[in-house]
């Protein structure tokens, strides 16, 4: 699907963007504002607005990929990875069951996806290679992230998912397993993520299924993407040691309300998530 962009002076800047993330409300009409400079100028708005939020104090904890599953992108009507930040007012860990609480406030339009998060032992450099990757990573984890858009319908162009904030809203880590004990290199971390599998519910009933092969062959294949597209963009941030990265949904993305409780049922290596949403 498409439609034509609003005139340039429709456009919301920086400042527009987080009025409308902070408030949960749809940007507005047309449905979207124009994006001058396509894709980069998008990567331009969305890291001032990352400015913005970390002048008034939010924290970056790593990086959302979105748009990593070829399965989705022809029903999204974008046909390529994107990246944004994910800040520590949107980051929670579960228990050591394996259960979470999310709230859904402020949040626009709100749906659910089912993902494997890394987290890091070390900086990474635009140069490293897979191998180089799987030893800059600490853990990996079963990850629910809340997507959002502000825009109606959840219609767009990829220019529009990156200023807005690469559609993130929250997310949920499950217990960390140390990478080593998966595998012992990088390409036995890419076989045992492609070929596990999850089982989506909502308030016990089976919703979606998906694999890790969804998302470009596998995570890890996912976070190398990332970091090159990072290395391409100006002012873009580098990924550090501590950081958090999730790396793209395994199903779709399920539209979710607050009272509700979704459980994915990873396969080993990851262990199920739970979460419950409050309003």
């Amino acid at each position: 699907m498409s439609y034509t962009h609003a005139p340039t002076p429709a456009a919301l800047d920086a400042a527009g963007l987080l009025r409308h993330h902070d408030a949960g409300t749809p940007w507005p009409e047309p449905q979207a504002p124009h994006i001058p400079g396509g894709l980069r100028g998008a990567y331009d708005l969305a890291l001032q607005v990352r400015a913005l939020r970390v002048a008034r104090g939010e924290q970056p904890r790593g990086l959302k990929i979105g748009f990593t599953n070829r399965g989705i992108w022809a029903r999204y009507n974008v046909f390529a990875p994107i990246w944004g930040t994910v800040y520590d007012s949107g980051l929670s860990h579960s228990g050591p069951d394996g259960h979470g609480v999310l709230s859904l406030a402020g949040t626009c339009q709100p749906r659910i996806e089912p993902e494997a998060v890394f987290g890091l032992r070390r900086d990474v450099s635009a140069t490293d290679g897979l191998d180089a990757l799987f030893d800059a990573i600490d853990w990996v984890a079963p990850g629910f992230e809340v997507v959002q858009s502000h825009l109606p319908g959840w219609v767009f162009e990829a220019a529009d998912t990156v200023a807005d904030g690469a559609l993130h809203a929250r997310l949920l880590v499950g217990r960390p397993v140390p990478v080593r004990s998966v595998a012992p290199d990088a390409a036995g971390l890419q076989a045992a993520l492609a070929a596990c599998r999850v089982r989506l519910q909502r308030d016990g009933r089976t919703i979606d299924e998906g694999c890790g092969s969804a998302v470009l062959d596998d995570p890890l294949s996912a976070l190398r993407h990332v970091v090159q597209a990072l290395a391409d963009q100006p002012g873009a941030p580098t990924l550090r040691a501590g950081d958090v990265i999730t790396t793209g949904t395994w199903t779709d993305a399920w539209p979710v309300e607050p009272g509700q409780t979704w459980q994915a049922d990873f396969d080993a290596p990851l262990t199920p998530l739970t979460v419950r949403f409050t309003a």
